[in-house]
Formats: C-alpha cells, sequence, structure tokens
C-alpha cells in the first residue's frame, strides 16, 4: 500500500472512531413529589378573605394580583436596575463563552509563522570548531567540495503549523455537554436571583405599609389617650379624682409615646432597602413612598397547581437538574481519558538563508503524520479521576433531591402560614370589635364615677394592642402570599429565555 493510501485509511479510521461517546448519557431525573398538598396545607380559613385551589397556577407576574401601581412600578424598576440581576448576567455570559472555549477544541487548529534571526556560533565550543573548520579543509586541493558554513549568518522562515485531535471517544464532545449544563444552570441561577429580588421588594414594601400603618393607628390613640388624660386632669380639678388617675393617664400618653419612634426608624429602613434595590442613593425614595398607603391587598383565590409542577417551574431546581447534567457528562469526559488519543500533526513553509531564496522550490520544508498516546502506567490517578467523577455525579443527584424536597417544604410552610394567619386576623378582627365596646362602656361609666380610672386604662391598652396586631396579622397575611409565591418558583416566564422575557432582560445571548 502507498503512502496516500495509508494516511488516507487512517483518516477514515478516525472519522468512524469520531462517533464514539464513552460514559454515562444523562436521563432527566424523576422527583419524588407526592400527588398533592397535604389536607393541613389545602385547609380553608374560617371567615378567609382568600381561598387556595390547585388548578394550573398564573405566578409570572404574581405582584399584579394585589393590585397596587406603587408595587408594580418598584419591581419593574427593581428588575431593571439591580446589581444582583447584572452581575448574573455576566455569569451567564462567562458560561457561553466557556463553553464556546470548549467546542473550540473538536475543530483543527492552524496557526502562521514568520521569523528573521542573525545568529553566530561559538568557535571555541566543539561543535563551533568542527564547523568552522569545513571552509579550510575545501582549499587543501581535495577531490570532494566542502561547502563553507559563514559564521554569522542570516536565516529567514516563513510557515505554517497545524494539528488536529479527533474526538475519538468523545471527550470534546462530553466537555460541550458539560459546559452547556453549566450555561443552563447559570441562567436558572439568574431567575432564581430574579425571583428572590421581586419577593425582597414586595416584603420590604409591605412591610413600610405595616409601619405607616402602625404610626397612624399609634397617633389616633395617642390623641384619644390625650383626651382621657385631660378628662382626668378635669375631674381631678372638680375633685371627683385623685391625683393617681392623672397621672396614670400620663404615663399611658408617654408610653404610646414611646412606640412612635421604632416605628419611624421601620419607614425609614424599608424605603432605604427599596432604594437600595433599585440601585439608587440612600433617601432618593422618600417622596415617592413617604406618604402612607394601605397594605396591598390579598386577592380572592391563590392558584398554586400540585406539587409536580414545582419541578418545571422552581429555578433552582432546573439549576440543580443543569448540575446534575454537567456532572454526568464529566464523568464520560473521566472516561475517556483512559483511552489512546490520535493527533495529527503537520507543519510547512520555507526557509533560506537570503530573503529572496524564500520562494524557491528547494527551500522548502515539511513535517506530517500521526502520533498516538496511549496511557500506560499513571500511578492510577485516571482511574482515580473517573471514580471522583462518579461520585461528584451522585452528590449532584443528591443535591437536586434535596433541593426538591426543600421546596415542597418551603410550600407546605408558606401555605400553613399564609392560611393559619388569616384565622388569626379573623379572630382579631372580632377581638377588636369586643375591645371598643369594652372600652367604650369603661369611658362612660368612669364619667358616670361608677367605675375606677384603671379599668379605663386596661381598656385603652387592650384595644391599643389588639388594633396594631391586627395591622400586622394585616399585613403578615399579605407577606406571607408573597413568600408563597417565592416558594412556588413564581415571577419569571416558564418556556422562555432569560433574554427575550421582559423581566429577566439581563444580557446578550450568543
Amino acid at each position: 500500500m502507498s503512502k496516500r493510501h495509508t494516511q488516507t485509511a487512517v483518516l477514515v479510521a478516525a472519522g468512524l472512531l469520531t462517533g464514539c461517546t464513552v460514559g454515562p448519557d444523562f436521563l432527566q431525573p424523576k422527583a419524588e413529589v407526592p400527588p398533592g398538598w397535604t389536607p393541613m396545607a389545602m385547609k380553608q380559613a374560617e371567615k378567609a378573605a382568600s381561598s387556595v385551589s390547585a388548578t394550573t397556577p398564573q405566578t409570572d407576574a404574581w405582584w399584579e394580583s394585589f393590585h397596587d401601581p406603587a408595587l408594580t412600578s418598584l419591581i419593574a424598576r427593581a428588575v431593571a436596575a439591580n446589581l444582583d440581576l447584572r452581575e448574573a448576567a455576566l455569569r451567564i455570559a462567562e458560561a457561553r463563552a466557556q463553553r464556546e472555549i470548549t467546542a473550540a477544541d473538536q475543530w483543527p487548529s492552524l496557526s502562521g509563522n514568520a521569523s528573521y534571526a542573525n545568529q553566530r556560533i561559538s568557535t571555541t565550543t566543539a561543535q563551533g570548531s568542527i564547523f568552522g573548520s569545513f571552509g579550510k579543509l575545501g582549499g587543501g586541493g581535495l577531490p570532494i567540495s566542502i561547502p563553507n558554513f559563514p559564521n554569522p549568518y542570516n536565516q529567514y522562515q516563513i510557515g505554517f503549523d497545524a494539528s488536529w485531535e479527533p474526538d475519538l471517544f468523545g471527550s470534546v464532545r462530553r466537555s460541550v455537554e458539560a459546559a452547556q449544563a453549566d450555561t443552563q444552570a447559570s441562567e436558572e441561577d439568574a431567575h432564581d436571583a430574579l425571583v428572590s429580588l421581586e419577593g425582597e421588594v414586595a416584603r420590604a414594601y409591605i412591610d413600610l405599609r405595616s409601619a405607616q400603618a402602625q404610626f397612624a393607628i399609634t397617633n389616633r390613640n395617642l390623641a384619644t389617650e390625650r383626651d382621657v388624660f385631660e378628662l382626668a386632669r378635669q375631674r381631678r380639678s372638680a375633685g371627683l379624682a385623685t391625683d393617681l388617675d392623672a397621672v396614670n393617664a400620663a404615663a399611658q400618653v408617654r408610653q404610646t409615646e414611646s412606640l412612635l419612634p421604632p416605628l419611624e426608624q421601620t419607614v425609614s429602613s424599608d424605603i432605604n432597602q427599596l432604594s437600595q434595590l433599585l440601585a439608587r442613593e440612600p433617601g432618593a425614595l422618600q417622596d415617592e413612598l413617604r406618604t402612607a398607603k394601605p397594605v396591598p391587598p390579598i386577592p380572592a383565590e391563590v392558584r398554586i397547581g400540585l406539587p409536580g409542577d414545582l419541578v418545571r417551574r422552581r429555578p433552582d431546581i432546573r439549576a440543580a437538574e443543569a448540575r446534575l447534567h454537567a456532572a454526568t457528562a464529566r464523568v464520560g469526559v473521566a472516561v475517556a481519558a483512559l483511552f489512546p488519543n490520535v493527533t495529527f500533526n503537520a507543519n510547512f513553509g520555507t526557509q533560506a538563508e537570503r530573503f529572496p531564496d524564500l520562494v524557491q522550490w528547494a527551500s522548502r520544508f515539511y513535517s506530517i503524520g500521526p502520533s498516538l498516546e496511549v496511557p500506560i502506567f499513571e500511578g492510577g490517578r485516571l482511574r482515580a479521576t473517573v471514580h471522583l467523577a462518579d461520585l461528584k455525579e451522585k452528590e449532584a443527584a443528591l443535591d437536586y433531591a434535596r433541593v426538591v424536597l426543600n421546596a415542597l417544604h418551603e410550600v407546605e410552610n408558606a401555605l400553613v402560614a399564609y392560611e393559619s394567619e388569616q384565622s388569626r386576623r379573623a379572630a382579631l378582627a372580632a377581638t377588636l370589635v369586643q375591645n371598643r365596646e369594652a372600652l367604650a362602656l369603661a369611658r362612660q361609666r368612669y364619667r358616670s364615677g361608677v367605675t375606677a380610672f384603671l379599668d379605663v386604662l386596661d381598656a385603652e391598652r387592650t384595644a391599643q394592642q389588639t388594633e396594631l396586631s391586627l395591622a400586622v396579622s394585616t399585613a403578615a397575611i399579605s407577606t406571607d402570599l408573597v413568600a408563597l409565591y417565592k416558594a412556588l418558583g413564581g415571577g419569571w416566564a416558564e418556556g422562555q429565555d432569560a433574554d427575550t422575557h421582559q423581566a429577566t432582560r439581563i444580557g446578550p445571548k450568543k
């Protein structure tokens, strides 16, 4: 067989082997999820303002269910400007660039080179003295012509180097597969950051409105207590009450006044937190948010779907699946390292002492041929690498199962909290009605001189505490609903990539 036919046969054989891919193929894991939520989670609260159903959820823009334009505007601006999302966009771009770098290994490489050198060989060495004596031998009357080697001499060279390592056992293909899975994991991490950001904005906004509501309630109670204090003073002046009644009334006023500074601090802190989430300087939203508004009301119905819906909707579960995919592919990369590698190398060009001679056919040089590398002994490193990759795959599988389990518990806990807080609020609302009736009776009886002033103070404290607790509970229900939407993985559009969806404009996709 001729040399040309031999090279052709090697190339054909390499092409046939290129289709071989070692290592395990990734299979989408089967999440262990129950068919439905527990009865405790789906228990509807008595007199509940909002019910929960297992019908198909609509959680892409869940904040719109609160029907609060200010909240909707804050979330939209946070998505557009938040620094964490912009950082997540860079990580996606980095992962895509890494995939392109990895994919480049499956193609041949070709590089050109050009060089010039003026070289001199030392004549005080054994090698240099031999080369230097050739010219002298040529003039001694010998029947042969011995070439003269100038020293120093010039050397010009123009050439090309080419190499290609065929992916015989799928090492590069598995690496590209792992890199693609890493890219998907980065995209899902960005979705997860988006979900967390939207939830944090909503939570801070609801806390702000709750603090403003408590501030207003405290001011109203303070005005009433000052009226009672004035009544106690008047009765003391008329000889109908003792100094103790006036002192107790004054103490109650001071006690209520002490509640205002912490609430003012909470209002300022929440506004500053929202400013930070929107990548704005402290105080940037003061004018916009300082005016008190009601806590965003909850919708009449919340659709949450079934536990199986979480697997495809929650970004952290999708990211864990992508990381499992990458770990599985890297097992194949490790296994491929156990097999031989064939590399085809070629270099060619022209080389001459004088620059014009580079174009002469005699100045050409080339080298072409395959090389084979076979692992023989490496102290067990390759086998240990395969074992390590296999362990990392098992670890990724456990991490996937852990993320799914955590997601199920988060939803269950959020559902129970949402339902329980509604029951608590209903009880507090009924209690407040009774507390106000008791306070009115106590004041009437005190004016009539039938009861002691301490009864009025006790009724005031109880009604005030109940009213504040009712305001806190109202905000807690909305906060629990935000936590439920977040646990459901809401806030990004399923089936749309991170670059086309309105809520995930976080970087260009190549």
